[in-house]
């Protein structure tokens, strides 16, 4: 018995973690090299990566369909077009103000929901995160497995679910043909989750210009097709009075709910951003101006749908590409292909951005010891496939608007977070204590739970709970909650970092700073094991001077007290 305990100890010990000698027990379960700061060689993200980024995220089958919604709601092309504009422009000040925090002292999104919501308090929040990324990863995969499906069909087209062997039965939502084009897609995702973040860039680069080429050239071959842009560009709204102005709401909040989940996660990308203005500007700018370009792709391509065969508009591109393949030549069925690669490209890449960088830094944080970022993607991949997502799309199936409309609750998490770093600390983090687990510690808080943050948390999913039932097809929802369910995110956001902010100032918390303050440019490599007597080892960061809350002068405990650190805090 001892033998195979060694076996096994050793085995463990195989599997363990890059991470800094030294470490006590509690900090193996903070910390590894994928969690510490990132160090100048890995800050590679310059402003054109963003840029490059936000181009290529945008090019997908969620955004090319959103405007559809809207029309169908009752908005006008034009109506619907300008709820992508104003939703898009909103997120992207949600999603750098996000991201300062990872650009500025270059921590991901659960070291820096710790400073918030606790060292230990922040795994809830992570969780939370991690399981909604690999939910997701399998719904995207399912997805891109449909653009294969018609990659294949483009070269043979027996290759129909409609006669190929179906060993699913009816009610499982696929078939043989469609399981297997989504295992292909699974299966050649695969090798992209092996790079590590800072490299990953490059196929962001590549989608950039591939994709939006495809996707233009999808544009002017449907307009050449119908003669025209069809009649969608000619028709009014169909709501009037305050149904029309409550669609135009929904329309805009529709637009940043789906960004609920990547305004979390910036941090994980910003984080290794060479300068924080580099996560900034490009940004800001190109996030609204990709997802408005591929919204209005979208829509004249689905307004061209009616005149090509008419009846209602085709707002799936990938119906619309399945029709194309039904009805052409080899000449068009290669460009069907070319544009279905592109269209696979791009659910290859959201699912990257969106999900597998995120649950990868999620489930690090979750078992730093043994899990790294690759690890924990791979993980996510894998849950992904066993989970059937192909039963969660269902017409019978209500879990994806369950799924959707969680994501709102995510708000209550980022309010928190952001009242956190710009109003009560001012900018400032004192890095090294966000991997301390001892109870002095600034972030320690209540056995490392903030109740403050939670107590802001809980308000911001409270606002809209009732809300929430009726979208989720509770009957007798009162009026007044379904309009502010209407507002999700303003509402979790907004009512959650009142009330952080409103208890910090009641009850003040330590290692707050008096002015601006942020010391991220001291960071170099951040050493977190504790020295002998008990303190942090010195190294490049910055360093610990707080009080709780009072007008005392700070107090330089342990390690070193940064350069630019303040020299009192309250």
């Amino acid at each position: 018995m001892s033998a195979r305990g060694a076996r096994l100890r050793r085995f463990a010990d195989k599997l363990t973690t890059e991470s800094e000698p030294g470490l006590t027990n509690a900090q193996l379960m903070l910390t590894n090299h994928d969690l510490k700061p990132v160090e100048p060689a890995r800050r590679q993200w310059g402003p054109w990566n963003f840029v490059g980024f936000w181009i290529a995220d945008s090019f997908n089958i969620n955004t090319w369909m959103i405007s559809g919604a809207m029309i169908v709601d009752g908005l006008s092309w034009w109506q619907s077009w300008l709820c992508v504009w104003i939703g898009y422009a909103i997120a992207a000040c949600f999603v750098v103000a996000t991201g300062r925090l990872g650009a500025v002292y270059h921590v991901g999104f659960p070291v820096a929901g710790r400073a918030s919501f606790g060292i230990w308090g922040s795994l809830w929040p992570v969780f939370n995160r991690a399981v909604m990324a690999c939910i997701w990863y399998g719904v995207q995969s399912y997805i891109g497995g449909h653009c294969v499906y018609i990659m294949i069909r483009s070269v043979w087209k027996s290759w129909d679910r409609d006669t190929v062997p179906n060993t699913f039965s009816a009610a499982s939502g696929t078939t043989t043909a469609d399981y297997a084009s989504f295992f292909i897609f699974w299966l050649c995702s695969l090798p992209a989750i092996w790079f590590p973040v800072h490299k990953i860039r490059h196929l962001f680069t590549v989608k950039s210009y591939f994709v939006p080429t495809a996707g233009v050239a999808f544009f002017i071959w449907a307009i050449v097709r119908a003669g025209g842009v069809g009649p969608i560009v000619h028709q009014g709204s169909k709501a009037q009075g305050s149904a029309l102005a409550w669609a135009f709401v929904k329309g805009v909040m529709s637009s940043i709910g789906n960004f609920a989940a990547l305004i979390l996660n910036n941090a994980d990308f910003s984080r290794f951003a060479q300068k924080p203005r580099d996560a900034l500007w490009p940004q800001l700018a190109a996030l609204p101006l990709g997802f408005a370009v591929t919204s209005f792709i979208g829509i004249i391509v689905s307004s061209s749908s009616t005149v090509i065969y008419g009846g209602e508009p085709i707002w799936d591109p990938l119906a619309l590409l399945e029709r194309f393949v039904d009805d052409g030549g080899s000449a068009q069925r290669f460009g069907v292909f070319v544009i279905a690669a592109a269209f696979a490209l791009a659910q290859l890449g959201t699912n990257i951005a969106a999900n597998t960088v995120s649950a990868g830094t999620d489930l690090t944080a979750l078992l730093p010891r043994y899990l790294n970022i690759r690890r924990g993607g791979y993980i996510c991949a894998a849950v992904g496939l066993a989970m059937c997502p192909y039963t969660l799309l269902t017409s019978s199936n209500q879990f994806t608007t369950y799924l959707s409309a969680y994501s709102v609750f995510l708000s209550s998490i980022a309010g928190p977070m952001v009242a956190d770093y710009y109003l009560v600390r001012r900018g400032y983090l004192e890095v090294q204590e966000l991997y301390d687990a001892r109870r002095g510690g600034p972030y320690f808080f209540t056995y490392g739970f903030h109740w403050r943050a939670y107590a802001a948390y809980v308000a911001g999913i409270l606002i809209n709970v009732v809300g929430f039932a009726g979208a989720v097809g509770a009957a007798d929802i009162p009026a007044g909650a379904t309009y502010i369910y209407n507002c999700n995110y303003f509402a979790g956001f907004l009512v959650s970092a009142l009330v952080y902010w409103a208890l910090c100032r009641a009850s003040p918390v330590p290692a707050c700073a008096d002015r601006w303050m942020e010391v991220g440019d001291e960071i170099d490599d951040v050493h977190v094991a504790y020295g002998a007597g008990g303190s942090p080892v010195e190294g490049h960061g910055a360093g610990r001077a707080y009080s709780n809350g009072s007008d005392e002068a700070a107090l330089a405990e342990g390690g070193y007290v940064a350069k630019g650190a303040p020299e009192k805090a309250v």
